[in-house]
């Protein structure tokens, strides 16, 4: 049973949920003030959760050839036959509908806008096929995270909505900065065959000086938005020591050097999005 089920876990790499997930959480904790009703954060994980699996089934089964070309990935679930096209399809489809379920269940206003959620998860699957800046679509569809988890909770879009846009910007150029330090590992074999990305149309260097420029960006957000969120110590050191995986982070990769992008991409971004969760968590518990 275990083995069946692997080829699916490793086709859309739940473990990669830990990328968008804390970061809805922490907005949800925000919209309510603490804790959100359990109902409320049951949907809001499974939302979460499906529109990932949803996107990534989906990029699997419109990239298969690439994939299947591209040394790096050609032994992912789908060139190898593990899977077959029409099932990752399928799982994408059936995601798709536990997602817009979710999202009516929560509130109107998030049945209104799931499918526009939707558009965006899965256009950014075609973006490099045409646009060089297709890691910057991939931050908005991670960014839309926070949003949505902040109209789950206060099913409207009165009130101050700085907070949930600002992180939400921290989120998009967070995303966008450690997915050109990944995309460099494809920089001629996507100028090879046609495919746009920032590596491949000004070279590895110049993505990984953007990378930093945009984890600047990411920093100064975060420092805002905790000032807006009016959030204390807790987050504070979670923001320090963000900083320094960030740092860490880009003192692993080089150009000359990209053996270390998976402890780079996978692992350090992933304690970065919890620990900022963490952060608005114990912020908001001493507060209250």
């Amino acid at each position: 049973m275990i083995a069946a089920l692997r080829p699916w876990f490793s086709l859309v790499r739940f473990s990669h949920s830990l990328f968008a997930l804390p970061f809805a959480l922490a907005s949800a904790w925000l919209a309510a003030g603490g804790l959100p009703a359990p109902r409320v954060l049951v949907l809001v994980i499974v939302c979460a959760v499906a529109a990932r699996t949803a996107a990534m089934a989906f990029n699997r089964w419109l990239d298969r050839s690439i994939d299947a070309a591209n040394p790096r990935t050609s032994g992912r679930e789908l060139p190898r036959g593990a899977l077959s096209p029409a099932a990752a399809l399928a799982l994408a489809a059936g995601a798709s509908a536990v997602f817009l379920l979710a999202a009516w269940a929560l509130n109107p206003l998030c049945a209104r806008l799931a499918p526009a959620v939707l558009v965006v998860l899965f256009g950014y699957s075609a973006t490099k096929r045409f646009f060089s800046g297709s890691h910057f679509v991939l931050g908005l569809a991670l960014a839309l995270a926070p949003l949505g988890a902040w109209v789950a909770v206060r099913g409207s879009l009165a009130g101050d909505l700085t907070p949930p846009l600002l992180l939400a910007l921290a989120v998009l150029s967070w995303v966008a900065g450690f997915d050109l330090i990944y995309a460099c590992q494809d920089e001629a074999f996507d100028r090879a065959h046609g495919l746009h990305s920032v590596p491949a149309r000004f070279g590895t260097a110049a993505a990984l000086r953007l990378s930093s420029a945009l984890h600047v960006v990411t920093l100064a957000t975060l420092v805002v938005f905790a000032w807006r969120a009016r959030l204390g110590l807790g987050f504070d050191c979670a923001l320090v020591i963000t900083a320094a995986l960030l740092v860490w982070q880009h003192r692993l990769v080089t150009p000359g050097d990209l053996s270390r992008v998976d402890l780079a991409f996978f692992t350090l971004n992933g304690w970065i999005s919890v620990g900022l969760f963490l952060g608005v968590v114990v912020d908001l518990a001493w507060r209250s």
